[in-house]
């Protein structure tokens, strides 16, 4: 009788401690901050918000896919499918939250036209990212990519480069510290946010606004109906949160809602 006791008293421990408990991964800046401002919202309404952050692009999937997390957010959509063609974890896209515009980067420059002939310029190494960085660099009229490549352009589809750039592809999370090594390097905002470089202020080009690389939520599938999911949604995409990422971002990070 006393086990059975115990046996029941443990499992209504446990499952008190995930009832309304939401675990998120992201990436620290800005995405656990945007998550730090809600959590008070939600807590309000009965979520446990537990914040796990990462500083790279790979794990945040793979702790999604074993159950480590319910949730995370680091990543865009054309991330997320390249990252699935190799690893199919049967990860789908959820809501849009913000887009942080990519941006060229450099301590030797102060334009884009001081870049001197064979400078190395540091780009992201994981598909999706180093196609972007490619196409920013092909818009700045540094070098020319074959016609239809889009995101999934590598350095190998370049057709022109008149002052003979050299490539140098590096993990994301890198590019800020290999900034003193390089004449240039394309860094995700948030990697830059978080090294205290200004995307406004510092970036040489920044992406456009309108880039369709919206920051979003990813999880599996029926979590996307899960109410406590559905509750982060709607306080991530709320007139508070807009308003929070314009003032505290000033423009570097822009409302994808």
């Amino acid at each position: 009788m006393t086990k059975h006791l115990f046996l029941i008293a443990a499992l209504t421990l446990t499952a008190s401690a995930s009832a309304g408990t939401l675990r998120v991964g992201a990436s620290p800046v800005p995405h656990a901050e945007i998550l730090e401002f809600v959590k008070p919202t939600l807590a309000k309404q009965g979520v446990n918000l537990v914040i796990r952050e990462f500083s790279d692009y790979v794990q945040p999937n793979l702790a999604l896919a074993d159950g480590s997390i319910d949730v995370n957010f680091f990543q865009h959509l054309p991330y997320l499918n390249s990252f699935q063609k190799d690893r199919p974890l049967g990860i789908v896209a959820g809501a849009k939250v913000h887009v942080e515009p990519i941006g060229v980067y450099s301590r030797r420059a102060q334009k884009l036209s001081d870049l001197k002939a064979s400078a190395t310029i540091a780009i992201p190494n994981d598909p999706s990212n180093s196609g972007r960085a490619l196409k920013l660099l092909e818009r700045a009229g540094l070098i020319r990519l074959k016609a239809g490549v889009g995101v999934s352009a590598t350095v190998l589809d370049i057709t022109a480069n008149v002052k003979r750039l050299r490539f140098r592809e590096l993990e994301a999370a890198q590019l800020p510290r290999a900034l003193g090594d390089v004449d240039a390097a394309v860094i995700n905002t948030n990697y830059a946010l978080d090294a205290g470089l200004n995307p406004l202020k510092d970036a040489l080009l920044l992406e456009d606004k309108r880039s369709p690389y919206a920051n979003l939520l990813a999880a599996k599938p029926a979590t996307l109906k899960n109410p406590d999911y559905l509750k982060l949604v709607k306080a991530l995409q709320s007139p508070e949160v807009k308003a929070f990422i314009l003032k505290k971002y000033s423009g570097a990070v822009v409302p994808a809602f």
